[in-house]
């Protein structure tokens, strides 16, 4: 499904520079308290990555989960602490998640592959 993982990170990449060069101040207001709110605090960068992929996940958004397991294997995550935040996932969301799930585990796959 995912195919290229780099062709997905080059695409939103082109476009948030896309939608940025507006300069349009509200619109980078919000992508820079995004980009902070995964900034080590008292939490570290893997596990607010982790809380993002959960979120992402119940809220069924596939590019959003892309981007958080993506973030999450750069970050050192290992499988089998996405796959436990997978299931919060699963019992927050319900079975309506599922196939959002199983896009997070083809997407988990390709980008693990990719890595090596």
């Amino acid at each position: 499904m995912i195919n290229d993982p780099q062709k997905m990170r080059d695409y939103r990449r082109k476009m948030n520079d896309r939608i940025l060069s507006e300069n349009y101040l509200p619109i980078k207001r919000f992508f820079n308290l995004d980009t902070q709110a995964y900034q080590e605090g008292s939490l570290d960068e893997s596990t607010k990555e982790l809380m993002g992929l959960v979120a992402s996940t119940v809220m069924r958004c596939n590019d959003c989960i892309f981007y958080h397991l993506d973030n999450c294997i750069q970050k050192g995550v290992t499988k089998s602490q996405i796959i436990e935040a997978l299931n919060i996932a699963l019992i927050v969301g319900g079975s309506i998640v599922i196939p959002h799930l199983r896009f997070a585990f083809e997407a988990m796959d390709e980008l693990y592959e990719s890595k090596n």
